[in-house]
């Protein structure tokens, strides 16, 4: 695929979009539809910031030319929402549970910083689907709150605590946008040259009880290099057990019931299920896909998820 034309210089305006940006340039070889939508969710976002004022309207421009030069119209992940979505959640999904996998097992380094940041970024960029379920919500805001926690912990020589810790709440966490990677330019004389990662600006927040489930597997494309400055040996990471849930017995002799009248939005949500139960399985999530699959199974038998 032939190198996307540069974008201008990002407008002032746009600033909260702009790791959003980073992340789709980090992502054009590695996932092409994870930074499709990152840069959709950009132009989505732009136009209700500033669509008027000539820079802007000029940055917008060049980033729809972006989004036009994909040329991904053939694939399913584009074309249907539901199969978009569900990529969408489980990259996202992965990010997360590499990082908090390796923040339970107490390896803090740059690269499960920069996990749990991009995961939070993925995040926003679901909401170009419609609106995020309370668990997006919640994964979310640990994960910002957990990549700034333990970036200041290590700039500042103290030892994170794994897992879920407490520190005060600050409700602005997910309005400050300066963290995760390095900034777009702002002037043209400015071309970013290295990714960086500088989440200094961003406040702390009291996450005591959020219950996260521990992660399974880093994800296949994520570094496995550790900075020397976190005093942390590189190591090899190994994927834990999985817990499969348990399997409703009645599930496996369940017939349709002769009353049950299957609306199309039942329909289209049992195909949703089948869709994620297909994706997880894409990342060895046994757990989710069983979960999905049973949800299928119950709205299709008796009507009520």
């Amino acid at each position: 695929m032939a190198a996307l034309a540069p974008l201008p210089p990002l407008p002032a305006q746009f600033k909260s979009i702009q790791h959003h940006l980073r992340t789709a340039q980090e992502h054009d070889k590695r996932d092409p539809v994870v930074a499709y939508y990152c840069r959709l969710y950009a132009m989505q976002t732009g136009m209700k910031i500033d669509s008027k004022t000539p820079e802007c309207r000029k940055f917008l421009s060049k980033l729809m030319d972006q989004l036009e030069a994909k040329q991904l119209g053939d694939n399913e992940a584009i074309t249907q929402e539901i199969v978009g979505c569900a990529h969408l959640e489980n990259y996202a999904l992965k990010m997360f549970l590499y990082a908090d996998n390796e923040d339970r097992a107490g390896r803090f380094h740059k690269n499960m910083i920069k996990s749990f940041y991009t995961a939070s970024l993925l995040i926003d960029v679901i909401t170009v689907f419609g609106e995020l379920t309370d668990e997006n919500v919640k994964h979310r805001k640990y994960a910002r709150w957990k990549a700034t926690y333990i970036h200041n912990c290590l700039k500042n020589g103290e030892t994170p605590q794994a897992g879920p810790v407490g520190i005060e709440e600050d409700n602005d966490i997910e309005e400050n946008e300066d963290a995760g990677a390095a900034s777009l330019p702002t002037q043209p004389t400015q071309p970013s040259s290295s990714s960086t990662y500088d989440p200094s600006n961003m406040p702390s927040g009291n996450y005591t009880g959020i219950q996260i489930p521990p992660g399974a597997h880093a994800p296949a494309n994520t570094p496995a290099e550790v900075p020397h400055s976190t005093g942390v040996a590189s190591n090899t990471i190994q994927p834990t057990p999985q817990t499969i849930p348990a399997i409703d017995p009645a599930l496996f002799n369940t017939i349709s019931q002769g009353d049950v009248r299957l609306t199309p939005e039942d329909f289209a949500r049992a195909q949703k299920y089948c869709k994620y139960a297909g994706s997880a399985l894409q990342y060895e999530d046994v757990s989710t896909a069983v979960q999905n699959l049973q949800k299928a199974l119950k709205l299709l038998t008796t009507g009520r998820e």
